[in-house]
């Protein structure tokens, strides 16, 4: 079946998704351990943890905004696409160099940077490669195959760390391979595909939002709203760890996580297709908090695998669906990566003080208290979507 939705889909869906994958074998071969690493062997605390991960995503979340304007000023995607994921391949590099915990800042920030330059132009891609009719699954499709890379990338971290010894550093380099075949893929096989109507000038030279409409400008604030309680996934490594999950173990629970993610994100794309994206991110809201709840209250270590599951459950329904939403509700199809820009942009503004807040909460009041925010946070998000998302 899954053979039959890939066939029908334009070659670009799948190569992107393909790329993704690649890049994501080596995140995440390297993103579950990292929190790890830097308790462990670097001694950082958690409250710097938090401002590592916030830092990384909500400083270099600004270029998202500029990479999709510049994109669609020039009228070209894979340059642009090109150039964020080559940088995050190269920084990779310099984690096994790094001593302290603002070395690994450094990297980090360029790591991140390289996605906010790619994201944008990226999903921009998806969307110009897809019909209305089928963006969902697109993104599904795409969505799928990165989470299958985040699958494989613990799964190898999981194969590899016995045979060097558990050397952080080693697996690092490791890492290294899978990132520089995504940047081959891109440079070989991605195709522009920019769609732009017959008729339609090129996007203005100054900067502006007006032709993106309220509907989207609402959709965005109830989004970040959400995001302000989304922090860095490095605090759910670090409270299975305090349940129990021990180290060598930790790449196959984000296995778990990433196999439910990429196996529910096809049907869940499809869904939204038939069924209307509001009721899936609505869904998907409620699916995080229970398992942010989870995460606040449980005591013992199968839980954690159990709400692990579920979170997968939630990148099913809520990742690929919100970017279709993006291209849904944005009419002006030549300001398309712009808008995407501005969505992810305003999504990693809010990364920072999430993460910062996580930390603190943590270090103030315990995991309790940090996880219950977030779950709060999404149940708000939840009830916006009812009450001023129309369709």
């Amino acid at each position: 079946m899954y053979n039959n939705i890939v066939k029908k889909l334009d070659k670009n869906v799948v190569i992107l998704g393909l790329v993704s994958m690649f890049n994501d074998i080596s995140s995440e071969m390297i993103y579950p351990l990292l929190p790890v690493f830097l308790s462990s062997v670097l001694g950082v605390g958690t409250a710097f943890i938090g401002l590592i991960e916030g830092i990384a995503d909500s400083t270099a979340s600004i270029l998202k905004i500029f990479s999709g304007w510049y994109s669609d000023r020039i009228k070209k995607r894979k340059p642009i696409v090109f150039a964020g994921y080559s940088l995050a391949a190269v920084s990779r590099f310099f984690l096994y160099l790094s001593t302290a915990g603002w070395h690994v800042l450094l990297v980090r920030f360029a790591d991140r940077t390289g996605k906010g330059i790619r994201t944008a132009p990226r999903d921009a891609l998806v969307a110009d490669s897809s019909s209305a009719e089928e963006r969902g699954k697109a993104f599904g499709v795409h969505r799928a195959l990165d989470s299958m890379g985040a699958f494989i990338g613990p799964l190898l971290a999981f194969l590899i760390l016995p045979l060097i010894n558990n050397n952080y550093r080693k697996l690092f380099l490791w890492a290294l391979i899978p990132a520089f075949l995504s940047v081959l893929m891109v440079i070989f096989f991605v195709r522009e595909k920019l769609y732009v109507p017959a008729g339609v000038s090129q996007p203005d030279k100054k900067f502006s939002i007006k032709n993106l409409g309220k509907e989207f400008n609402i959709f965005v604030i109830i989004v970040s709203i959400f995001t302000l309680g989304n922090s860095s996934d490095a605090f759910l490594v670090l409270r299975a760890k305090d349940l129990g999950v021990s180290v060598i173990m930790i790449p196959i629970l984000w296995l778990v996580y990433n196999l439910v993610g990429s196996m529910s994100a096809v049907p869940c794309g499809i869904f939204s297709d038939k069924f209307g994206r509001k009721k899936t991110v609505i869904l998907g809201f409620l699916v995080y908090s229970i398992v942010y709840f989870g995460f606040a209250f449980s005591n013992k270590q199968f839980l954690i695998w159990f709400f692990m599951a579920l979170y997968g459950v939630y990148y099913g329904l809520i990742e690929g669906v919100l970017r279709a939403y993006v291209a849904d509700i944005v009419k002006d199809k030549t300001i398309l990566a712009t808008a995407y820009g501005i969505y992810n942009m305003s999504l990693g503004i809010f990364v920072l003080p999430a993460s910062i807040i996580m930390g603190v909460l943590w270090q103030l009041s315990g995991p309790a208290v940090a996880f219950g925010f977030g779950g709060i946070l999404s149940i708000l998000a939840a009830i916006g979507f009812i009450i001023f998302i129309k369709k």
